[in-house]
């Protein structure tokens, strides 16, 4: 059974869905008003491998993720572009949506978006008012916190702690309505009433607050109560905790069942973050480095733990690597070098009376299963996919050394300890061969190195050697080798790899 960690309790326990056919999770989404960043990407790797790991062992799942398509950061850069909020928010959810498929996380079942929920949210808003548990002021509508007496459960916050750290996203004007100091909005008046951007309300032209959309949108797909509710760590306080409180007093019911957080991506300690101007964005990584290898990355810590990023800089101050981003990248490499050895191992080489599979192998999907299971321990399953890798290029070299054979039933096991990692966290699904391929030109780019002028020259050096003019088949060797390129001779020819 799957432990996690749950923030409200503050305890491991079992994930057990209230409807053991159907688990519920809902993750909040991106805001979309500009591209992803390593941050973000964290936060959905993480989920990506909960969803995976839940329907692998066989639990079903529905799985939503919302996209915030109205909020203040979206107008105010709409405003700096000159560009409509609609044609902003959908361009930025394109690309988030690219972002998400390169770093290999599947989409959720359903991906509402605040624009098409406005109905849900001013029907929840309008429950809240008639139950005592909300106000309107001055077009405004705030939500009572003195009316909902477990305001805080979930973050350990009493109610002056609410009222110092309360952050609304609301100007001095919208501050002064409220009737006490950690009353959050839940409608916004407009500012401007001509704004082509209002929407209309009971309580007049505005938009929604930032917490209720997710609460309408949540329980619309999900019911009342969810299985679990997942994000990033700084959304304990306020957003879910305001979560909670809207909807219980909504709908009676209790909100959530289980409460999942990751922790921040830090730069030097500090969370990485737009407004803290020390992230890098997705795209810029994937310029640089495989996006599955910036997955891999992403796995290397346990989620609840922060997450690292170092650099490094030129003289002129400029960034000209990642180094544990292209560790990964070297793991992955190694780990698509042994799924490739694996595919092209020959028929002929496969025979019953070779040993019998290891332990390492055999044991790979059940070790990945278990290790996931406490908690989502992903260093741990890295550890068992390194065992596994080796065990697997062992099982190639017996096989391919004079004489040589691999038993079935271990080539069997090998690959299905590469479809469990797929299948639990997400790596080394994409063809080995493609991806090799793309490492090596990248790097050989990196290098001013043409693909095709290496080529030429491994052709010329076939040439000498088919004429025994041995010297200059190794003085062409020894000048792509001072040029960091390394040459493999094999049975079907000689192939090339980049250090």
């Amino acid at each position: 059974m799957l432990r996690l960690y749950d923030t409200l309790s503050r305890e491991k326990k079992p994930f057990e869905p209230e409807d053991p056919k159907e688990a519920r999770v809902y993750v909040c989404g991106p805001t979309v008003y500009d591209y992803s960043h390593l941050g973000h990407a964290r936060c959905y790797v993480v989920y990506d491998v909960l969803i995976r790991h839940l329907r692998a062992i066989g639990q079903t799942v529905k799985y939503v993720r919302n996209i915030t398509d109205i909020d203040d950061k979206i107008l105010k850069r709409s405003a700096e572009s000159g560009e409509s909020p609609s044609s902003l928010t959908e361009r930025f959810t394109a690309a988030f949506h690219e972002d998400m498929a390169a770093l290999g996380n599947l989409p959720p079942d359903i991906e509402p978006k605040v624009s098409d929920h406005i109905p849900e949210i001013i029907s929840m808003v309008q429950t809240l008012i008639d139950r005592g548990h909300a106000y309107e002021s001055n077009g405004d509508v705030y939500f009572s916190v003195p009316s909902f007496e477990q305001y805080g459960r979930l973050s350990g916050r009493d109610l002056s702690q609410n009222a110092e750290g309360a952050s609304e996203r609301l100007d001095a004007d919208q501050s002064a309505r409220k009737k006490h100091a950690a009353d959050f909005a839940l409608w916004k008046a407009a500012s401007d009433p001509n704004d082509p951007s209002n929407i209309a309300s009971p309580w007049g032209p505005g938009r929604p607050g930032w917490h209720i959309e997710c609460s309408a949108m949540s329980t619309k797909h999900l019911g009342k109560t969810l299985d679990l509710h997942g994000g990033g760590l700084d959304l304990v306080f306020p957003h879910h905790e305001n979560e909670i409180a809207q909807s219980e007093c909504a709908t009676g019911a209790t909100y959530c069942r289980h409460w999942a957080h990751n922790g921040f991506v830090e730069v030097d300690k500090q969370k990485m973050g737009k407004s803290l101007g020390n992230f890098f964005t997705a795209r810029d990584l994937f310029e640089r480095l495989e996006a599955e290898a910036v997955r891999l990355f992403a796995l290397t810590v346990h989620y609840r733990s922060p997450l690292n990023l170092d650099w490094t800089l030129d003289d002129a101050g400029n960034v000209t690597g990642f180094p544990q981003i292209e560790d990964a990248e070297s793991r992955l490499e190694y780990l698509y070098k042994t799924k490739h050895r694996l595919s092209d191992l020959p028929e002929s080489r496969i025979k019953d009376a070779a040993a019998p599979p290891s332990d390492a192998l055999l044991q790979a999907p059940e070790r990945i299963r278990d290790s996931l299971n406490d908690d989502l321990n992903t260093p741990k399953v890295l550890a068992v996919m390194a065992e596994f890798l080796a065990a697997v290029n062992e099982l190639c070299d017996s096989a391919l050394k004079k004489k040589g054979k691999a038993h079935p039933d271990a080539v069997a096991a090998a690959t299905k300890g590469f479809e469990a990692l797929e299948a639990h966290i997400g790596i080394g699904g994409q063809d080995a061969g493609a991806v090799l391929t793309r490492i090596r030109d990248r790097r050989a780019a990196e290098r001013g190195l043409e693909g095709s002028k290496i080529e030429a020259q491994i052709a010329a050096r076939k040439e000498a050697r088919a004429n025994k003019d041995w010297a200059e088949g190794d003085r062409i060797r020894d000048v792509l080798l001072e040029q960091g390129v390394t040459l493999h001779d094999g049975t079907e020819g000689t192939t090339w790899t980049i250090a």
